[in-house]
């Protein structure tokens, strides 16, 4: 897949106020979606049996739920780790995002699809790089507000703001439904994600960011949130509809 500029036909935007050292700045939340599909091997039976038995037994992930997998654990079962950042280093360097992906933090994650939502409240000040490692399930990742979806395959990798809405749902869905999550099917997604710093000039240039477009609100601001028409907002986790905050 080439990369995906989201631009055409986007709805108003919100505005990411976020923690920038110690003070709380905005920013807007970038519409732009850059997505691939890379050749990555697959994870090693036993990994996944390991994978397998976390999800059931530790985490008891329930429709929607996403939570994180030991990654140093998982690495001593994983020899082809390396070669998966490497994929992704090579990806996002051809993006124009230089080396950022390898100073950025990484987490192993599993989910049982997601409802809609954001991360800007927690990680505003970052941009997420996702790379699947399970097989096709017939899942997508959507981006409500853009409308655009990306179907989920090991190898399929994406880039976006933390302030845009998405959701990991059933692709003959136009938005969440926990019965397409049930226990007994095989729906689990793992991924690795990684925190690109919003704020570094190579992110910056590749999704658009522009700053402190409400610098007077972030003053009387105490912690990360997303605005929407000059009023905070949220999102209906089954549709990704804006709402206002309750």
């Amino acid at each position: 897949m080439n990369p995906v500029p989201a631009q055409a036909g986007v709805p108003d935007q919100p505005t990411s106020f976020y923690w920038s050292g110690e003070a709380i700045r905005s920013r807007s939340v970038s519409p732009v979606l850059l997505s691939g599909l890379l050749e990555v091997p697959a994870p090693p039976p036993r990994l996944l049996a390991d994978w397998n038995q976390e999800v059931a037994v530790q985490l008891g992930l329930e429709p929607g739920d996403v939570e994180t997998l030991p990654l140093a654990r998982a690495r001593m079962r994983w020899p082809d780790y390396r070669h998966c950042v490497q994929a992704v280093a090579d990806w996002t360097r051809g993006l124009g995002l230089q080396e950022v992906l390898a100073s950025s933090e990484v987490a192993l994650m599993a989910c049982r699809g997601t409802r809609y939502h954001h991360d800007a409240a927690h990680y505003g000040g970052a941009a997420f790089c996702n790379l699947f490692l399970s097989e096709d399930c017939g899942l997508d990742l959507h981006f409500a507000s853009t409308g655009l979806r990306i179907p989920l395959q090991r190898g399929t990798v994406v880039v976006f703001d933390t302030g845009q809405p998405h959701a990991v749902i059933a692709r003959h869905r136009s938005g969440f439904d926990a019965a397409d999550f049930a226990a007994e099917m095989d729906v689990t997604q793992v991924f690795l994600t990684w925190e690109l710093p919003i704020e570094a000039p190579p992110v910056v240039q590749a999704l658009g960011i522009v700053f402190d477009i409400a610098a007077q609100t972030a003053l009387q601001l105490q912690d990360e949130q997303l605005w929407l028409d000059g009023a905070p907002v949220q999102l209906v986790p089954e549709s990704g509809r804006w709402c206002q905050v309750d």
